[in-house]
């Protein structure tokens, strides 16, 4: 397949990295640009000597095309620039911008096919039907079948958000033109002329695109949560050393596929020497970027074993707290012990998810400890997750 030479061409085995990631961006922009101007002249001329305005406007649609996909080189090109003072978390976001503009001319091309196809339902024009019409759609809707899975395979292979829009927009292409071919069909053999009513079926498929695209790179954009794939992979990784008893306060900042940076809470033991868990959390870190590329920084926190009293509190602090929400947890659990009072310092994360109000985990921890002999207070640090 065309996709796998493109991906062979550029040696991807794995991640791919920046230059890789040009490379591919280059090589299916170029594709996407032949395609979609061979594609459009066959419909444009179609839709003049056919007088059809849905073929017209799906022609005009791939003329578009062609010129998203030269967006989507300059896209690859600037994406891929080093990290500069400016700009230290580097420049892979431009891809995403990309994928806006695309869809604003996709938003911009919908507009004016809804103009020319409602114009056509209040004035119709009879579509002079032939076999060389159906022959340049059937051969449109196989050409953009292709392309999709062209760029959906190129997508998949960098993890690219701009060639996946175009994917989807090929896709989209696809419904198009099946639907201009039927009503093609539908005017030859019932005199029912639907050319109007698919230019509009047409333009709506095109404006749900745009606006799908557009929220998928806004998401980005803002800082969209990171996959629970991610999130268990990177706990079940550090967990996995020895000396590393939990973690928590993950963090997820994804500033393009290949600038991803984490910062996290790993619970230690407190009594073991702190240049040896230093070290620990080093390597942990250099096994991040050496493996994945990912910049990972860890803040020790560390935590005692061995104190049955305080384990028992922890304990019962967690029951407590699960009682009301199966989803709520805690961390960082310590206590200070005194003659009049000992005080319960701790942080209560609550998902989004979760509806308990921390008035309800307040008074629920006030009634439990209300039983005990010793006088009891909690200082808790609420707080809302990072990830999943």
């Amino acid at each position: 397949m065309l996709s796998s030479w493109v991906l062979k061409k550029a040696n991807i085995n794995g991640k791919a990295n920046a230059a890789q990631r040009e490379t591919v961006g280059k090589m299916s922009s170029i594709i996407g640009v032949i395609i979609n101007m061979i594609l459009s002249s066959m419909k444009i001329i179609a839709g003049i000597l056919f007088h059809s305005v849905s073929i017209l406007a799906d022609g005009v649609n791939n003329l578009s095309d062609a010129g998203n996909s030269l967006i989507l080189l300059i896209s690859f090109r600037l994406s891929s620039k080093e990290a500069d003072e400016e700009h230290p978390y580097g420049h892979e976001r431009y891809e995403y911008l990309a994928s806006i503009v695309v869809a604003v001319s996709i938003l911009l091309l919908s507009f004016e096919m809804f103009k020319s196809s409602f114009d056509k339902i209040l004035h119709p024009t009879d579509i002079d039907f032939s076999l060389l019409l159906v022959g340049v759609l059937v051969f449109s809707i196989i050409g953009k079948l292709l392309l999709w899975k062209f760029y959906l395979n190129c997508a998949k292979g960098i993890q690219s958000t701009v060639i996946e829009a175009s994917a989807q927009d090929s896709l989209n292409d696809v419904f198009a033109t099946s639907a201009v071919l039927a009503s093609a069909l539908i005017f030859h053999f019932f005199h029912l002329n639907l050319d109007g009513i698919m230019g509009i079926i047409v333009a709506t498929l095109i404006l749900l695109s745009g606006i799908s695209i557009i929220k998928e790179a806004a998401n980005k954009i803002l800082g969209e949560a990171p996959s629970k794939e991610l999130v268990d992979h990177i706990e079940k990784k550090i967990c996995s050393y020895r000396g590393i008893y939990g973690i928590h306060d993950l963090m997820i900042h994804s500033y393009g596929p290949n600038r991803c940076f984490v910062s996290v809470h790993a619970e230690v033991d407190s009594k073991e020497n702190i240049l040896v868990s230093h070290d620990l959390i080093d390597q942990i870190e250099k096994s991040f970027l050496e493996e994945e590329g990912i910049q990972v920084v860890i803040h020790m926190d560390p935590i005692v074993l061995d104190d049955p009293l305080i384990n028992q509190l922890k304990d019962e602090v967690t029951f407590c707290i699960k009682s009301l929400s199966k989803d709520l947890r805690i961390h960082d659990f310590r206590a200070v012990l005194g003659q009049t009072h000992s005080n319960l310092i701790f942080d209560c994360v609550i998902p989004y998810s979760c509806t308990v109000t921390k008035e309800e985990i307040q008074t629920k921890l006030d009634e439990m400890l209300a039983e005990k002999k010793e006088k009891y207070y909690t200082v808790i640090t609420f707080e809302r997750p990072y990830s999943a």
